[in-house]
């Protein structure tokens, strides 16, 4: 039976789920970051501001969907410089309430301004947050309880590695790039620790984000807006449609620039054991799996293609594909479970 993975008579929509205004540690306001990303193409933005959960409805119209969420931290209190941060983006936009929320501590910078408009159960004890399996899982546990997609993001500027991530469970997504630590200098591409916590059991899609604070000049080329984005694939835009979406993996993420849109991905399908994608012009098409059964489709020398087919093998757990452009850049499927596409 043909599964269509990618819809392409859907729309696409582009959205960056990780972006820090001056609500937190951000250099441009809410208003401000509206304009900017929709005068480069794109139809929505989590506002994910450090602490303060402060909702943007008053943002979203019909050419622009304002998601509303937040972006949470954990320190390792030894002093080696791990950090775990998590984002929060509520599924539904009259969601207002802090789940994680603590009296007197946390907030920092801007978003300690922000603390009194912040809405928290008033009768429920401090959140404490514990650098801890433990602690992290219980920070994700109460972000799925509460109504929020929960995404892990950038463990390469967070000094985590194997042993932090594969601990951590429940999560909807994690960030496979960050582009705000990539033009800081990290090698902040995470597909390596996306299949990871896949082969450790764990059924999660992957984003590519901004992190954008806008402290470099907007025509600066380390500037950290448009370099992470995804591409929603919803009937029609407007905030239910494009968090269900999400919580569906009903997108794609991709890379880019200011100057260059990333690689798209037009079509997925599925069929008798056999993987099937469309895409823009692009220099190679990879499809990884569990194993080693992983296969390239390359372009000869000079030139592109736009498309692809993989026999993906009856034993696999899962597989996901990479798109490469010529001039590098990527585009990423979520990773597809055989048992589900089986069915």
């Amino acid at each position: 039976m043909k599964k269509t993975l990618l819809t392409p008579s859907m729309g696409y929509y582009r959205a960056n789920l990780h972006c820090h205004s001056t609500v937190s540690d951000g250099k441009k306001t809410p208003e401000e970051l509206k304009e900017f990303y929709r005068s480069h193409g794109y139809s929505a933005v989590a506002f994910t501001d450090h602490q303060a959960f402060i909702t943007h409805n008053d943002l979203t119209d019909d050419t622009f969907v304002a998601l509303n969420g937040y972006e949470l931290d954990a320190n390792d209190p030894s002093g080696s410089g791990k950090t775990c941060h998590i984002c929060f983006v509520a599924l539904d936009p009259e969601n207002d309430l802090d789940v994680c929320y603590h009296r007197t501590k946390y907030f920092w910078g801007n978003s300690a301004g922000y603390r009194d408009k912040v809405h928290f159960d008033e009768n429920a004890p401090d959140f404490e947050r514990v650098y801890s399996h433990e602690g992290i899982n219980e920070m994700i546990k109460r972000g799925r309880d509460g109504g929020f997609f929960v995404t892990y993001n950038h463990p390469t500027w967070s000094l985590e590695s194997y042993p932090e991530y594969s601990g951590y469970k429940g999560m909807n997504a994690m960030e496979i790039t960050n582009y705000a630590s990539q033009v800081e200098g990290y090698d902040d591409d995470n597909g390596h620790a996306y299949d990871d916590i896949l082969r450790g059991g764990e059924r999660i899609f992957c984003v590519s984000t901004d992190d954008n604070h806008n402290h470099i000049p907007d025509n600066d080329p380390r500037s950290d807006s448009f370099g992470g984005y995804v591409m929603i694939n919803a009937p029609k835009l407007g905030y239910r449609e494009l968090t269900s979406a999400l919580e569906n993996g009903q997108f794609y993420a991709s890379t880019g620039t200011s100057k260059h849109v990333g690689p798209e991905i037009r079509s997925l399908d599925f069929e008798d054991g056999k993987v099937y994608i469309t895409t823009s012009a692009v220099r190679n098409i990879a499809l990884i799996t569990c194993s080693r059964a992983c296969r390239l489709a390359e372009a000869a020398f000079g030139e592109t293609i736009n498309a692809a087919s993989f026999d993906v093998g009856a034993n696999e757990t899962w597989f996901r594909i990479v798109v490469t452009d010529k001039d590098g850049y990527k585009a990423y499927t979520n990773a597809y479970f055989l048992d589900e596409l089986n069915k």
